[in-house]
């Protein structure tokens, strides 16, 4: 059986939780969040306790491996959709590279990372983003969002092995090279 899935996901009391056929919708002091659960489970929000319980049918779920991944994912994301509207995520990245730099512009991330253009990247809806010259603070209370807005940006100039020049997670350790010797 699911280990994750069994148990309950407790809610503070500040976020407001509704279930409405299969959709699930949080609501706390960072922002509202909503998804839509499989059919196979069956989600419950007990008001007393203060928790939402994911289930699903038993005889199944033995025989099932896939109908066991469905409930611990969906117990993850719940947690995940709570977390994110009490507590909110965050990311950051560097930009590695002498005169390299970042900029928001409006409703736009301008990058400039050794291109003869600046590169505009732009910022979801529900996304907060900072940047202090070579630092990128990505906030927001969708953890999927932050993370591939993150991973978006990176992309435009991933960090290289030889010089260790590109856009970085700030925690990211690169493996350098050594690079080519010369004279023997």
């Amino acid at each position: 059986m699911s280990r994750i899935g069994r148990k309950p996901v407790s809610v503070p009391k500040n976020v407001k939780v509704s279930i409405s056929g299969r959709t699930i919708s949080v609501e706390g002091p960072k922002g509202k969040l909503s998804m839509e659960h499989r059919p196979e489970l069956s989600v419950t929000w007990d008001e007393s306790e203060k928790s939402i319980s994911v289930g699903v049918d038993e005889a199944k779920a033995t025989e099932d491996r896939q109908l066991r991944a469905y409930w611990g994912t969906t117990r993850s994301l719940i947690n995940n959709m709570i977390e994110g509207v009490t507590k909110g995520y965050e990311k950051k990245l560097e930009i590695v590279g002498v005169g390299w730099s970042g900029a928001l512009q409006g409703q736009n991330l301008s990058l400039k990372v050794g291109f003869a253009n600046r590169i505009e990247v732009p910022v979801p809806q529900g996304l907060t983003v900072a940047v202090e010259k070579q630092l990128i603070t990505i906030t927001g209370a969708d953890k999927q969002e932050v993370g591939h807005f993150a991973a978006k940006v990176r992309a435009k100039r991933k960090p290289e092995p030889y010089n260790g020049k590109g856009i970085k997670y700030s925690d990211e350790v690169i493996q350098r090279k050594q690079g080519k010797a010369f004279g023997k």
